[in-house]
């Protein structure tokens, strides 16, 4: 099935696409994985001024109503440019809260960008629970705001921070299985970005690269090295876009792992054509490629995603509970 994006759909996308080229996110990036969070904050702000967490929001919140296909179009974008900090976490507890009692409490803040949000798992480990201004947690009882966090953790992406969160604190409500689904979808979405980033970086890469006086990118095993990654990517897009229309969970799940595969099986060729230049932390394809592998495993492994969507072909299937990836 083909899905087109409608005008507006279309220039939101181009709207961020250019405020986050002209925020020069690398730098970003890197500030924030040493725990420096001033420019990222500020980022965090112009991202909620174009409307992004809005979409997550109820209107009598301050919010645009939940919007699943603009969140994914957003997400999107967010991944092509790697931006750092707890974004999934934040519409998906927004999702949470919208159900709660203490909704005007937390979502006008969330909504305006004067405050952020992680979530995760009792017991697991929360994402830039050292940088959120809220930190939640699933609880087997209901949502919880987490009275605190532990010490930050290393990851395989630097700039994604891991830190436990404190067991206990206030009951805000039930834990909504609608959250998961949000939680999966916008990952899918920043994994699908993130793909398209690297395969547009090594493209241009191969085209400038030469080898026995031509470039690297005419020799027919790299081009079909690229046109696999190319094929994936655009595969996943059409799954991403069902799932944000019917947000059912199976579609959801699928999207999840088809996205995140193709981004992780991009990641792989981009470095097998960057060559070890990669991996090294002063170049900034390393930015999108530890990303891919993290978000992987970001709100459900492949495992899990695979089991919900053949689950939901049986009689009684329950979707897997939600994981934090590294």
């Amino acid at each position: 099935m083909r899905f087109l994006l409608d005008p507006e759909q279309r220039d939101f996308a181009r709207s961020l696409d250019a405020l986050l080229t002209a925020a020069g996110t690398p730098a970003v990036i890197r500030d924030w994985s040493r725990g420096e969070h001033g420019r990222g904050r500020a980022l965090w702000s112009r991202l909620a001024e174009a409307g992004v967490f809005a979409l997550a929001i109820p209107e009598e919140y301050e919010g645009l109503g939940l919007r699943p296909v603009e969140l994914a179009v957003a997400f999107v974008e967010l991944g092509r440019h790697a931006v750092p900090g707890p974004l999934v976490e934040t519409v998906a507890a927004a999702s949470l809260l919208a159900g709660t009692g203490h909704a005007k409490r937390f979502l006008p803040g969330l909504a305006a960008g004067e405050s952020t949000a992680t979530l995760a798992r009792e017991g697991s480990l929360a994402l830039d629970g050292d940088a959120a201004t809220h930190r939640f947690s699933l609880s087997p009882d209901g949502l919880r705001l987490a009275p605190g966090h532990g010490p930050v953790r290393g990851s395989l992406d630097p700039a994604r921070r891991l830190t436990p969160l404190l067991p206990g604190g206030e009951l805000l409500g039930p834990a909504a299985p609608h959250a998961l689904a949000l939680a999966r979808l916008t990952t899918a979405a920043q994994a699908l970005g993130v793909g398209l980033a690297l395969l547009d970086r090594t493209v241009t890469y191969v085209g400038r690269r030469t080898q026995f006086g031509v470039p690297v990118g005419s020799f027919q095993a790299v081009r079909h090295r690229l046109a696999d990654a190319k094929i994936a990517l655009e595969f996943a897009r059409p799954l991403v876009l069902g799932a944000a229309l019917t947000m059912a969970p199976a579609d959801v799940a699928a999207a999840k792992v088809t996205a995140c595969e193709a981004a992780y099986t991009t990641a792989r060729t981009a470095l097998h054509l960057h060559g070890a230049i990669g991996y090294t932390d002063e170049y900034d394809l390393s930015l999108w490629l530890t990303k891919a592998r993290a978000l992987r495993t970001a709100w459900g492994t492949p495992g899990e995603c695979r089991d919900d969507v053949l689950g939901a072909a049986r009689p009684g299937g329950l979707p897997s509970g939600p994981t934090q990836g590294t």
